[in-house]
């Protein structure tokens, strides 16, 4: 059996952040209307060794790539961007959404979490909520953002401010989360229905 080189994954990675890198300096320079032999010129290097790091053949030095940016008048970090930029992706099996504890759990109803957005300006939080027995007492809520609940099954009467809609599989709702909302009356159980919540992120600073 042979073994895994433990060096892969890193060979792996910085491969991508050539091929990154060089796809860059190619964007920049065509935007510019640049040559190859022109940025080659500008950046004083060989026409050979820019098309090497354009294809991602090639590590550039941070000289080499401090000689480009001056070239193309852009900073440094510019060639990095679309390596640092994240691209999440949240992958849940049936059932085995994260459980979270929100006003209503201790009446019975569950609230599922099925993914959630990262380092973005924008937050995003997708339930899957159910309501499995009847309860007298409902939780109202009040949060930033917009929110869109969509019925998967059950029937209920949903409260949102002073109006009352009645919803069944299918049905779905729309609105501002900063007005008072929740679940008015639970008409036919079991309930599930998909809530889906959109709000700003705003700085810890």
């Amino acid at each position: 059996m042979k073994k895994r080189s433990n060096n892969g994954s890193q060979t792996g990675q910085s491969n991508k952040l050539e091929l990154a890198i060089g796809n860059q300096i190619r964007i920049f320079r065509k935007k510019m209307d640049l040559t190859i032999a022109e940025l080659a010129n500008l950046a004083n290097l060989s026409i050979g060794m820019l098309s090497k790091i354009e294809n991602g053949n090639a590590s550039p030095s941070l000289s080499t790539l401090q000689s480009l940016s001056d070239a193309l008048n852009i900073p440094v970090t510019a060639f990095f961007r679309k390596y640092e930029e994240r691209r999440n992706a949240s992958y849940v099996r049936a059932g085995q959404g994260l459980v979270i504890e929100r006003r209503g759990s201790r009446s019975g109803h569950e609230y599922q979490l099925l993914g959630h957005s990262v380092g973005k300006s924008i937050s995003v939080e997708p339930y899957l909520i159910t309501l499995p027995v009847e309860s007298e007492v409902f939780p109202l809520f009040q949060h930033a953002g917009m929110e869109f609940i969509y019925m998967l099954e059950g029937k209920l009467t949903y409260l949102h401010g002073d109006k009352s809609y009645s919803m069944g599989p299918g049905d779905s709702l729309f609105f501002d989360a900063e007005t008072t909302h929740g679940p008015e009356e639970l008409i036919k159980l079991p309930i599930r229905f998909l809530s889906v919540i959109v709000s700003p992120r705003f700085s810890e600073q």
